[in-house]
């Protein structure tokens, strides 16, 4: 019995050692990334990852370099989520009045191709931008949002954009399942799709956040899905 005890506590700090190694190893990972990553200033970032999840912390000089400090991290494979607490320091001689802000935002808004004409509206307060207003898909919210996000001064983005788009149709669910399908990398048999009226959930397990995200990005365009809950977890 004395051995079984013994062998158990070895196993038990082997999977230990194993698992803060490979936290080390992705905190490795992704500060060399950051570093490699051109338009991020890593030099002003902290990386912390426990059990697969890293958080970022630290300061960054605009919003865009803020989304792509994030983006690089989820680009490292193991990577399980990214929890992002860095905040948006702009420079004296960069920064803008909300004024200014909200004429640039809504210029931009009105020359973008993918956003529709007069749709959405901005608003700033000490420099956070909301975005709000109705469209009829995912990627013409979303463009909305990348159209704004590099104007000088903006620190955050708030997208309250809704989707306005009939019931989905009885054939939904099946249509975003063969969209599944079709994604080489993803595993439909993991994927488990749940359509209730308007709002479509996915679960299951996938072995990469991009993975996650390319299954998102199916249920996104589906026709009468204006809200989207992503509970699918990376379990690499």
């Amino acid at each position: 019995m004395g051995w079984r005890i013994s062998a158990h506590r070895t196993m038990v700090s082997h999977v230990t050692h194993m698992m803060h190694t490979t936290d080390q190893e992705l905190k490795t990972a992704v500060t060399e990334e950051l570093q490699y990553t051109p338009d991020v200033d890593a030099s002003a970032l902290d990386v912390l990852v426990n059990d697969g999840m890293v958080t970022l912390s630290g300061t960054v000089a605009s919003l865009p370099q803020r989304l792509a400090a994030k983006r690089a991290a989820m680009r490292i494979a193991g990577v399980k989520t990214v929890f992002d607490k860095t905040a948006v320091h702009t420079p004296a001689d960069a920064s803008a009045s909300d004024q200014e802000i909200a004429t640039a935002a809504s210029q931009i808004l009105n020359w973008a191709v993918d956003v529709p004409a007069n749709a959405v509206k901005a608003e700033v307060r000490d420099h956070k931008l909301t975005l709000s207003g109705n469209v009829t898909w995912g990627y013409q919210r979303d463009a909305a949002a990348r159209a704004v996000t590099s104007i000088k001064g903006v620190t955050e983005v708030d997208n309250t954009i809704s989707l306005v788009q009939p019931a989905p149709a009885p054939e939904a669910k099946a249509t975003v399942e063969a969209a599944i399908r079709r994604y080489t990398q993803l595993d439909p048999k993991q994927i488990n799709v749940d359509i209730s009226g308007p709002e479509l959930t996915l679960r299951g397990n996938v072995p990469s956040q991009a993975d996650r995200r390319h299954a998102e990005y199916a249920a996104w365009n589906t026709l009468g899905v204006t809200h989207v809950k992503n509970e699918l977890r990376v379990t690499s």
